[in-house]
């Protein structure tokens, strides 16, 4: 039997009259290694940046997408990225003792009980240390199976096995209505992922098949924001729930909802911590707002992006005590949430000198803003004037700005009501 001889890929063509040239299958698999061929390049993306943020919080992920958007292929990049080895298991494949061990009798079970004997991917993951375990086609895991990958997930736990630290845990699922026998996630089990919506981006899918991927990396923590970024998130959360108890733990009444994000003790302190991490790591605003969508659900998670806007608003107090050297959000809701905090600061604890230092804020407020963001506190605050308080020179100017607003706001309502409307 003849040998077969090296070739390069400068050569794949045959020598029809060489027998012991590459067969159609050398060629076949030369051409596959080309195709598979491809290149990574760092590339600004939301979610994919969101999921690594999530793995690198250590909290289990469930990636939500329609069929053949490129879960499945984003997880092997990741982990090629992060050279951690890729342990796939097709939920809706295995039985519910898979995941919560398989009985083995030993010599006298009476005394030495039955262990609960872990499959062989677990084995493997413990003895490599770290991996990345890839939980596919949730969606299709019925109850039982479902049922038994609580303690996976949570606990990191099959049968008598403790899966290392270094191993992290991230899930794909279509929607019930792209899945093949899809069932709802039952509540328990929502509740212990941070879902992520993965969607494709055209520019991103044309210049992968064109043979560049954006290539997923670790978040880089800045080592001197750690106990900053602490402090903020547990200030964050808990300031939202002191002033929101009904948000500690809210069920859903439907069943799809209650088969992803949704508010739990257990799901807060996930929001936490991806706060802290989204902190230390410098993550953009559209990040954070995946992430804390993700675990709480949006309602809730937009009412606490809107709290974390209000911590980074200056104290009124702190306004009240320089109001010359006040400086302003750009934002104009948060400008106008600032002034209002003034208005609140004064009415809380009414005297003239407070009273005169509002109205220098509003001043400051006017020389660097939109004047009609000063219309209402403004409006607001002379109202709490005692009749012994001099008027500041300062309201001469703000009463300009009211009186033109009001003159826009009357135009406004005349152009509105049209020329067909009648005049009383």
């Amino acid at each position: 039997m003849p040998t077969r001889t090296p070739f390069l890929e400068a050569d794949l063509l045959p020598d029809p009259v060489d027998p012991a040239g590459p067969t159609q299958l050398d060629l076949a698999e030369a051409l596959l290694s080309l195709l598979r061929d491809t290149a990574t390049e760092p590339r600004p993306d939301t979610q994919l940046e969101a999921l690594t943020l999530s793995v690198a919080a250590d909290l289990p992920v469930l990636l939500w997408g329609e069929p053949g958007i490129g879960k499945t292929a984003a997880l092997t990049q990741l982990a090629e990225t992060l050279d951690l080895p890729l342990t796939t298991v097709i939920a809706s494949v295995h039985e519910p003792s898979d995941f919560s061990g398989l009985p083995v009798l030993g010599d006298d079970p009476a005394e030495q009980g039955v262990p609960m004997a872990p499959p062989d991917w677990a084995v493997r993951l413990v003895r490599a240390g770290r991996g990345l375990l890839f939980l596919d086609e949730l969606s299709t895991a019925p109850p039982a199976v479902q049922a038994a990958l609580l303690r996976l997930v949570l606990e990191r736990r099959i049968g008598a096995l403790q899966l290392p630290p270094g191993v992290r845990i991230v899930a794909a699922a279509n929607p019930r209505s792209s899945a093949a026998d899809g069932w709802e996630l039952s509540p328990p089990l929502a509740n212990r992922f941070v879902h992520l919506q993965w969607t494709h981006d055209h520019e991103v899918v044309v210049r992968g098949l064109g043979g560049t991927w954006p290539r997923a990396t670790l978040p880089r923590l800045d080592p001197r924001r750690l106990r900053e970024a602490v402090a903020f998130a547990r200030r964050a959360v808990c300031a939202l729930l002191a002033a929101r108890p009904g948000l500690v733990h809210r069920l859903p009444s439907g069943e799809t909802r209650r088969g992803g994000a949704w508010p739990s003790p257990r799901s807060w302190e996930m929001t936490l911590r991806l706060i802290a991490f989204a902190t230390a790591a410098g993550s953009s605003r559209e990040v954070l707002s995946l992430l804390v969508r993700g675990t709480v659900g949006d309602g809730p998670g937009l009412e606490l992006l809107a709290s974390l806007d209000r911590l980074d608003l200056p104290d009124p107090e702190t306004l009240l005590a320089d109001p010359e050297s006040a400086e302003l959000p750009e934002r104009g809701d948060l400008r106008q949430a600032v002034l209002d905090g003034v208005v609140a600061a004064v009415r809380e604890r009414p005297d003239k000198a407070r009273w005169d230092a509002a109205w220098a804020v509003f001043v400051r407020a006017l020389d660097t803003g939109a004047p009609d963001l000063v219309v209402v506190p403004a409006t607001t605050l002379a109202t709490l004037r005692e009749q012994d308080w001099d008027v500041p020179a300062s309201i001469e100017r703000l009463a300009g700005a009211v009186t033109l607003s009001r003159r826009a706001d009357d135009a406004a309502a005349r152009v509105a009501s049209g020329p067909g409307a009648v005049r009383r």
